[in-house]
């Protein structure tokens, strides 16, 4: 016998059959061990909280709130269940199932977000994000960030419902661009060899993440050399001021970010460089264009190479010997560049790119008579071996002072972008301290070098993280400086370095006048 439904507008015990499961229901998991508790509690005191529902035919009804209840009744093999019957739209039905289920905190974070994107969809009645927040007890960021976990990519989303990254991972990868998204969650990973076995994957803490996300993604906007409010520079792109993934336009969103004004989209940050790039150069053809990087100039590129040009700097020396040196001297040579390839690319510069410059590019005496030139030069010599040698001895003797402190990943990661900026003379000076001498492959000794570091251990990438550090800052400024700086800091004696250095030079200088010379052999007939 079946139970017509007229009029139903109270509470009443209704027959587990004439319940029906609604679809759009924000919840779409359901945790076996919970339902079997609650079945449990459902057969010793039976359903406390009456079920919302609502007419769907005149023989049965939708079930607006109370999905678990209901499967949790079904395995307590009970007849009937408790119901509070309301008369509502598809719209108002909607948005209480929506509240009623969000309110729970037993619900998934995707599933949640589902459920505000859901909200946030309804044509009637109209929601806003704060109004959401106030109807389910959450702040507006918290539902905003919610809501973002909506656009996470299958790989993620698949991953967060498995558990194998947590809602803080998820929502950090949820602001990033799709393209990005793949990327940055393989960094929330780290592999663990034990003993030659196959790896062990290790998820690493949220704050490993954001570290990474900062490093590898972000561009500080302030940094732009391009124009932020140009909405024709790239037109598919639009202005940056009115950007949303723009880490200042959406405070709701990225509240941990403070008044820091950054783009979350590299892909169209390199795009709009490129386009201010090619504007520049059509604005002013005559406008040089350069290489940061280290590398041969291509046949037929009109953008030159580091050995090409010099560039001045525009902050004042800070020492007479400073200003001795050729990029503190301004020439009448001098002219606007603009980078186009190595760091700060789409920025202006002043350089010397002319080759007869006699400020930035004096010509060396090359008399080979001058027996006092000679001595002199010779002499010159010398003390650059006897400094140079002595350097990467208190280079040596720094790294060896460094303790571990950081994670493998960390450290490989800086230690290879730190080697990418050097130049091959210290990547070769620098592996040399490694006991790597040799190119011993077409790679060259770059290659040789990253292949040493990412089978490295943590102690020995510690070091070479001091070691690049060092000669990178001494290559720019006042070496000498630099590694007294790093010796005091790691109470390093380089004066006892230093005079030993100087006795084998001595001793090796003694041996050689001491050896006979080596005769000359007889030219053959001809």
């Amino acid at each position: 016998m079946q139970t017509q439904v007229v009029n139903a507008t109270e509470y009443r015990d209704v027959p587990l059959s004439l319940l029906n499961e609604s679809k759009t229901n924000p919840r779409r998991t359901f945790e076996e061990t919970a339902l079997k508790e609650l079945a449990e509690s459902i057969r010793a005191q039976g359903i406390l909280s009456p079920l919302l529902v609502r007419p769907l035919t005149e023989n049965g009804f939708e079930i607006i709130a109370g999905a678990r209840r209901y499967r949790a009744a079904q395995m307590a093999e009970q007849s009937t269940v408790p119901v509070r019957v309301v008369h509502l739209s598809d719209a108002e039905a909607l948005a209480a199932q929506l509240v009623e289920n969000l309110i729970r905190a037993e619900i998934h974070p995707m599933e949640e977000a589902q459920g505000f994107r859901a909200l946030l969809d309804l044509e009637e009645p109209k929601y806003t994000i704060e109004q959401i927040a106030a109807k389910v007890g959450k702040t507006p960021s918290f539902v905003a960030q919610r809501l973002k976990l909506v656009d996470l990519v299958p790989a993620a989303v698949e991953a967060f419902y498995a558990e194998t990254i947590g809602v803080g991972h998820a929502l950090l990868l949820s602001r990033l661009p799709a393209d990005q998204q793949e990327t940055a969650l393989s960094a929330c990973f780290k592999e663990v060899y034990n003993n030659g076995s196959k790896p062990t994957r290790i998820l690493l803490p949220v704050r490993n993440l954001q570290f990474w996300i900062d490093s590898n993604i972000l561009l500080v906007l302030k940094d732009a050399p391009f124009n932020k409010r140009d909405a024709q520079l790239v037109p598919s792109a639009g202005s940056c001021a009115d950007c949303p993934k723009r880490t200042g336009g959406n405070e709701l969103l990225f509240t941990d970010f403070g008044k820091q004004d950054a783009c979350t989209d590299p892909t169209c940050y390199a795009s709009k460089v490129q386009a201010h790039i090619a504007s520049s150069v059509a604005a002013k053809p005559g406008l040089v264009q350069i290489s940061t990087a280290y590398g041969q100039q291509q046949e037929g590129s009109p953008v030159l190479p580091r050995n090409k040009y010099t560039a001045i700097r525009d902050e004042k020396p800070k020492s007479k010997d400073e200003a001795k040196r050729p990029e503190f001297k301004v020439c009448k040579f001098a002219t606007d560049a603009i980078i186009t390839e190595g760091n700060d690319v789409g920025t202006i510069h002043k350089v010397c790119a002319n080759p007869a410059c006699p400020v930035h590019h004096p010509k060396q005496q090359t008399s080979r008579d001058d027996e006092a030139w000679k001595a002199e030069q010779a002499k010159r010599r010398r003390e650059e071996a006897i400094a140079s040698t002595t350097g990467l001895r208190v280079l040596s003797a720094i790294g060896s002072a460094v303790p571990v402190r950081l994670l493998k990943r960390d450290l490989l990661f800086i230690v290879e972008k730190l080697v990418g900026t050097m130049d091959e003379k210290h990547v070769e000076a620098l592996a040399r301290q490694h006991g790597i001498r040799q190119k011993r492959d077409d790679g060259g000794v770059k290659k040789a070098f990253g292949a040493f570091l990412r089978r490295a251990d943590e102690s020995t990438l510690s070091r070479a993280l001091v070691e690049s550090t060092i000669l990178i800052v001494a290559s720019r400024g006042n070496a000498a400086a630099v590694l007294k700086d790093a010796a005091t800091a790691y109470k390093v004696d380089t004066d006892a370095i230093g005079r030993k250095v100087r006795q084998e030079f001595a001793a090796k200088e003694k041996a050689k006048k001491a050896a006979p010379p080596t005769a000359k052999p007889a030219p053959k007939a001809a």
